[in-house]
């Protein structure tokens, strides 16, 4: 009985002991801050937007570009290696469209005219920037939106067109003489001296003669400029197809035909 009693008495003071014991062994600092994580998530704040500049990749290959557009207007012009290199004028311009978009195309142009008139003087830059500057930033904004072959081309016919005028326009101003007046008129002797050798090889009667209309002659030139233009934008539009794809940068695919006719060759 005292036994028994005398444990009863020890025990609960040697459970109490290991209770201490283990609450004791528990460290604070292990524990997870219960209140702070509340707070933190509160006081979390989100930065506005901020604009940020163009990266420097758009304006370097914008300046390349353009310095290459310029590069080759130079060489053709100074060492007149051939006609072909017209073709590749407009083209660094398109790409930099196909690459970057309108912003940066119209800079390239712009630039390309900026470094032309340093190099060459205001009257030769405007040639060049109409139409050679106006069609790259047309055809890149038309081969981006994937538009066709007979749109594209037909719009830069137009454009072309326009710088063929222009031109005219500009050294008129410069001569002090209308150059189109002046070009028609000779077309228009160069054409009765032709009649004139027909009639007399029994071709064409002699009623034909005396009467070229000049009004003719120069409608006669001006489809003769837009065929040559329309000529001239489907060999660009070709060079571009050939050259851009290898770029990464690919134009519309070109018509069946014209695809068939390349696979025959």
């Amino acid at each position: 009985m005292s036994g028994s009693f005398e444990d009863s008495q020890v025990d609960p003071t040697r459970n109490n002991g290991e209770a201490v014991s283990e609450s004791d062994d528990t460290n604070w600092v292990d524990e997870p801050p219960e209140s702070t994580q509340p707070e933190a998530a509160q006081l979390e704040l989100t930065a506005p937007p901020v604009k940020t500049s163009p990266p420097p990749l758009v304006m370097v290959e914008t300046a390349f570009l353009a310095s290459t557009a310029s590069l080759l207007w130079l060489v053709s012009y100074y060492l007149s290696i051939g006609p072909w290199m017209r073709i590749l004028f407009p083209v660094p311009i398109a790409l930099v469209y196909l690459r970057w978009g309108l912003r940066a195309a119209w800079m390239s142009a712009l630039v390309s005219g900026l470094l032309l008139s340093v190099l060459m003087g205001p009257y030769l830059s405007l040639l060049f920037f109409v139409p050679y500057g106006l069609l790259g930033v047309q055809l890149g904004g038309l081969w981006k939106r994937q538009s066709g072959w007979f749109f594209s081309i037909s719009t830069g016919t137009l454009i072309s067109t326009f710088g063929f005028f222009f031109r005219i326009w500009l050294l008129s101003t410069f001569l002090g003489e209308d150059l189109w007046a002046y070009v028609t008129n000779r077309i228009a002797d160069l054409a009765e001296w032709g009649v004139g050798r027909l009639v007399d090889w029994g071709v064409l009667g002699i009623g034909v003669l005396g009467q070229i209309d000049l009004t003719v002659v120069q409608l006669m030139t001006i489809g003769v400029i837009i065929c040559s233009d329309f000529i001239y934008l489907f060999t660009v539009h070709l060079a571009a197809w050939l050259l851009l794809e290898r770029l990464g940068n690919p134009i519309p695919e070109p018509p069946q035909w014209v695809q068939v006719l390349l696979e025959e060759d």
